[in-house]
């Protein structure tokens, strides 16, 4: 790409980035800074870089899990395969991030737009989700803290249902039980049998 084209590409991300009501800086020239505001995450940063030949854009997630990072991994990968335009990623530390590219010559209006609603969708509406399956260990010993001593409870209220105790498991003589076969009451429907 030529100077002229990425002084242009520079124009056209500037523009997108006011379109969109997001509030950026430039530091230095060529590296946008992006924040998003979230619903389940209070805000998402978003860091996207004008290369010689492409657009990168970076968006910190969330910190390595504490704990089943088989199963968040699986979850990410799994989840990469319906995003656009961006993709989970994990730094050498196991810090997980958004990250994508575009070249140059795509970097439209439109296109800027999409880049940074696939981030704020993605980082937003898995955030929870992410927790409870990298963090759940870590958020019941903070909510009972909070609890024992006095503190809010509100940003935790997402998680409130991993602080509850599992109910007790049926008792096969128990003449009420669900059976396998048999009619589920709450919605007087035949189960489906085990066999």
């Amino acid at each position: 790409m030529t100077d002229s084209e990425r002084r242009h590409a520079a124009r056209v991300l500037a523009q997108a980035l006011d379109e969109a009501g997001v509030e950026w800086e430039e530091e230095p020239p060529g590296t946008y800074v992006a924040t998003l505001p979230g619903v389940q995450r209070l805000k998402t940063t978003c860091s996207l870089v004008l290369g010689r030949h492409s657009l990168s854009i970076n968006a910190f997630v969330m910190r390595r899990p504490d704990e089943n990072a088989d199963a968040v991994h699986r979850w990410m990968l799994e989840r990469n395969t319906r995003l656009y335009g961006v993709a989970f990623a994990l730094d050498r530390l196991g810090d997980v991030y958004l990250v994508g590219r575009l070249p140059l010559s795509a970097v439209t209006p439109r296109e800027v737009d999409r880049l940074l609603g696939s981030v704020l969708e993605t980082a937003d509406g898995s955030f929870n989700r992410l927790l409870e399956m990298g963090f759940a260990t870590a958020i019941r010993k903070e909510w009972k803290w909070r609890a024992e001593h006095g503190e809010s409870l509100d940003n935790l209220a997402a998680f409130a249902h991993l602080t509850r105790r599992p109910e007790a498991p049926e008792r096969p003589d128990d003449p009420g039980a669900a059976r396998p076969g048999g009619i589920d009451r709450d919605r007087d429907e035949p189960r489906r049998g085990l066999d």
